[in-house]
């Protein structure tokens, strides 16, 4: 820049490429009436109530106080609400996190999950900022469901200590190594837990299913008020409550939140920063990629199911990522963890009525409610009903039918779905997710290399009407026509430099008709080149017909089409055989001498 006024004319430019910051709430409050606050009112009660017993939950199980869920689920959601690009989307802690979480602390500690999740966040922001939301929909789905499947089986293994009762101090984060500590404690089975864990599962699959027509219950229950005021009810609220007072009421032997964790604070925590240094922030690079990558799939995917269930605007996805990005830095300062689009929550949302993001901002404030009201009851729920509450969310959570389709597919879908499942199971979700990227990768290329082909011409004297391009209309002595299909590429190249092979002793021109190759890149560029090289050795002259535009852009631009000659270029077929007729053989270069 050669002065201050230059910067700042480029500047305008510049930042019109950045995705606008424009919540959907402005939209949705255009023409806001009573009765869709009232509907937002409900659905926001509703929601809060679901996310009590699931954020308390999936923040044991990732290794963290319950109060911390709690404050995830509050601040994060409120701010997911406020911000965000979707009309209905719930924000909050999810049960995908809770292997990414358990892990993080593990290896590096609760100070550099903190610090790890506000990094996360500020990426996630720059993401939706540079309008990267839609690259998240080119991962292909044999990737986000062999991940997915995976996570769903180590948040049911990391929920077995719980379910059965057995005296673990703290689990492992490694999978081989957390069937082996489940294996040496199983003498201290406890039945009363398992009792407790078995009946809150048992009941969660009954109750969704309890008041649907065709069940055993009488009619009048079923269609009646009081069957659909009672079918609302959220399942694990009716477990969490009826199973702790059952555990209180028998005393029964079971391990508790008051027992492992003290209970629940009746208020936010104080704003506490994490230490922040960048020594440190240079070795969480891998879990804030985790933490960003995993935060924009499941927020995106939820938006995208939650905009097939309402009638209204598709939501933004660079305004979704930017807005996860500001709930993943400032939770932490309150000492929440990750957070993003919650795909349970937001379909009660939309089921119980919703209509803007008012129902969501609504949820986390009546879930603060609940929480400073209800905190000291918290003491005595048994940490078994939370796990069949994670047991109930894991299976839910897995695509498992997906298994039983691959026999409908092809090989290269069953190893990047299997791969990334058993990946994400043995080693972690990062590793998962980029083998499965790079045999997802590997297996498009193969795949477009099969489509790319290179099919001898036979003499034909019709027109061929449905493309308007002569066949072949009587070939001269000594000229052979090739046609290309498809893309030229460096996975497919290995059949342009096999052609020489494929040509007749007799031939002087060889044609190569392009009207069906769709595109070339550089490396296909420079196989013509080769090829017309050995050519020439061999006394050959190539002529190129019927190029569409991006082939023959680049084939102009590397300079190919002027080493082909005056004559190498034809624009249709029929001319590249008028002028192979007359074309001399080309004299092949002179031997060296001995």
């Amino acid at each position: 820049m050669s002065s201050l006024s230059d910067l700042r004319a480029v500047l305008p430019a510049w930042a019109a490429r950045l995705h606008p910051f424009h919540p959907r709430l402005l939209d949705s409050l255009r023409g806001y009436e009573r009765s869709r606050f009232l509907a937002d009112l409900g659905a926001g009660a509703t929601v809060g109530i679901v996310a009590l017993p699931l954020a308390m939950a999936f923040a044991i199980a990732s290794g963290v106080k319950p109060e911390q869920g709690l404050y995830t689920a509050i601040v994060a959601g409120f701010l997911i609400s406020l911000l965000g690009g979707s009309s209905v989307q719930i924000g909050g802690p999810a049960g995908a996190f809770i292997v990414i979480v358990y892990g993080i602390i593990e290896r590096h500690g609760l100070a550099n999950l903190l610090i790890a999740t506000m990094l996360a966040g500020v990426l996630l922001f720059l993401m939706g900022l540079l309008r990267l939301g839609g690259l998240v929909r080119y991962i292909p789905v044999s990737i986000v469901i062999g991940f997915t499947n995976g996570i769903a089986v180590l948040i049911a293994l990391s929920q077995l200590r719980d379910l059965f009762g057995l005296d673990i101090a703290k689990m492992p984060a490694d999978f081989f190594a957390q069937i082996r500590t489940l294996w040496l404690h199983r003498e201290s089975f406890n039945p009363w837990a398992f009792a407790l864990g078995a009946g809150c599962l048992g009941g969660l699959f009954v109750w969704a299913r309890l008041f649907k027509p065709g069940t055993p219950l009488p009619r009048e229950l079923v269609e009646g008020r009081s069957g659909r005021v009672i079918s609302r009810v959220p399942g694990p609220i009716v477990a969490l409550v009826t199973l702790t007072l059952l555990s209180r009421l028998l005393e029964l032997p079971v391990a508790t939140i008051g027992s492992r964790f003290g209970g629940i604070p009746q208020s936010l925590p104080a704003f506490d920063p994490p230490d922040f240094d960048w020594a440190t922030a240079k070795q969480l690079l891998m879990p804030t990629l985790t933490i960003a990558l995993l935060g924009a799939i499941e927020s995106l995917l939820c938006a995208r199911v939650a905009d097939n269930m309402i009638d209204a605007p598709r939501h933004d996805p660079n305004q979704e990522l930017m807005a996860q990005g500001v709930a993943n830095f400032v939770a932490p300062f309150l000492g929440g963890i990750p957070a993003t689009g919650t795909i349970a929550r937001t379909v009660t949302n939309v089921r119980a009525g919703a209509t803007s993001p008012v129902a969501g901002m609504l949820h986390a404030l009546i879930l603060l409610l609940i929480m400073l009201a209800a905190a000291p009851l918290a003491l005595h729920v048994p940490l078994a009903v939370l796990a069949g509450i994670l047991l109930f969310v894991a299976w839910n959570m897995g695509e498992w039918h997906e298994f039983v389709r691959l026999r409908h597919f092809r090989l290269p879908y069953r190893s990047v779905l299997l791969g990334t499942f058993f990946l994400t199971v043995v080693f972690d979700l990062t590793v998962a997710v980029e083998v499965g990227l790079l045999l997802a990768c590997g297996f498009f290329i193969w795949r477009m290399s099969q489509l790319f082909a290179i099919e001898r011409l036979a003499p034909a004297p019709e027109i061929d009407t449905t493309t308007f391009q002569d066949t072949l209309p009587g070939a001269p002595d000594g000229v052979e026509v090739h046609s290309l299909y498809g893309t030229l590429f460096f996975g497919a190249i290995g059949k342009v430099e096999a052609l020489p092979e494929r040509l007749r002793p007799d031939t002087r021109v060889l044609v190569l008709e392009m009207h069906r190759l769709i595109s070339i890149d550089t490396s296909g560029v420079d196989a013509l080149v080769q090829l017309h090289r050995q050519l020439q050795r061999r006394g050959v002259r190539l002529i190129v017909a019927a190029l569409n535009a991006q082939p023959r852009s680049l084939l102009e631009r590397s300079g190919f089409v002027a080493l082909l000659g005056p004559h190498g270029l034809a624009p249709t077929l029929a001319a590249a055989m008028a002028a192979a007729a007359v074309m001399p053989p080309v004299a092949p270069p002179p031997r060296p001498a001995a």
